[in-house]
């Protein structure tokens, strides 16, 4: 599968298998967030590897997961939860208004290292930061911005065409579908151009 595809494949997986990942893998992505552009080269994100089961769990206790679905639909199931986080942690005395370029880019790298070996995941910002912190014992000198759930899949969401929603949706067999818009409804080609009426 060559990188392109992999991107087209790629989906926010909220079920896992409870295989645990090798710690090679997780260092490996890591460091492909680590060689993620940074904004004047600051390099100011350090990321923390969760794969003590228990650390997991506390740090699972902590999440909140997919917003849309109601009634805990998007928790992960018990028995089905990420075996694996990679907390993104900024240096405070970096900070500037290109960090969140800076997660991003570091992040989508991680996700697309972490899917060429066949693992899913799920990037989450609803994490209580602070218990986090004191758990992981993140010093003052720097905060937790996000958490990149990581597990062995055990669900197949699908990309749909975006309709008159841009919610999510589980149908009644419990696969998830993710409205996305189309390519001809984000191009642009040599200027903005307006949709035709």
């Amino acid at each position: 599968m060559n990188l392109y595809q992999m991107i087209q494949k790629r989906r926010s997986v909220r079920q896992f298998k409870p295989a645990k990942l090798p710690y090679t893998i997780l260092e490996r992505i890591v460091d492909s967030g680590r060689l993620a552009p940074s904004a004047r080269n600051w390099q100011p994100l350090e990321f923390i590897v969760v794969d003590d089961p228990d650390v997991v769990n506390s740090i699972f206790e902590l999440t909140s997961w997919a917003g849309y679905l109601k009634n805990n639909q998007g928790r992960p199931a018990p028995g089905k939860e990420p075996t694996a986080y990679i907390v993104i942690v900024v240096r405070k005395d970096c900070q500037s208004k290109w960090i969140g370029h800076d997660v991003g880019a570091a992040v989508e790298n991680m996700i697309l290292t972490a899917l060429e070996k066949d693992i899913a995941s799920c990037w989450l910002g609803s994490i209580q930061r602070e218990k986090a912190a004191h758990i992981l014992n993140v010093p003052e000198t720097h905060e937790i911005d996000s958490a990149l759930a990581l597990g062995y899949p055990d669900e197949k969401p699908v990309a749909v065409p975006l309709s008159d929603s841009i919610k999510y949706f589980k149908d009644k067999q419990e696969q998830l579908h993710v409205p996305k818009r189309s390519i001809k409804s984000v191009l642009h080609h040599n200027g903005f151009q307006y949709p035709e009426m």
